[in-house]
């Protein structure tokens, strides 16, 4: 978990989050929830790192748009996330 960037973490909630996760879909929440533009570069080369690092799948929708997925790994890594963000929440009230 600590090995990924808060922007590679939003990534993965993204894709998680999306009907059909795809390269222009993950931009839009991305863009959405930061309130600013997500480079094409920036988006990509960590979608591509996830990929690499066994977080999310790759596949295709057309010659155009790649789809994404995430793999067991990605689904634990945020479920271990979302355990150890709720532990901390409960050690300090807000």
């Amino acid at each position: 978990m600590f090995e990924l960037t808060g922007f590679q973490r939003d990534i993965l909630y993204c894709v998680a989050g999306a009907e059909t996760p795809s390269g222009p879909t993950v931009r839009q929440a991305l863009e959405e929830y930061h309130s600013g533009e997500v480079t094409h570069s920036r988006l990509y080369k960590n979608l591509g790192d996830l990929v690499e690092d066994g977080y999310l799948t790759k596949g295709s929708i057309n010659d155009r748009t790649n789809s994404y997925e995430l793999t067991a790994a990605g689904r634990q890594l945020l479920a271990d996330r979302q355990e150890w963000e709720t532990a901390k929440l409960s050690e300090t009230p807000l």
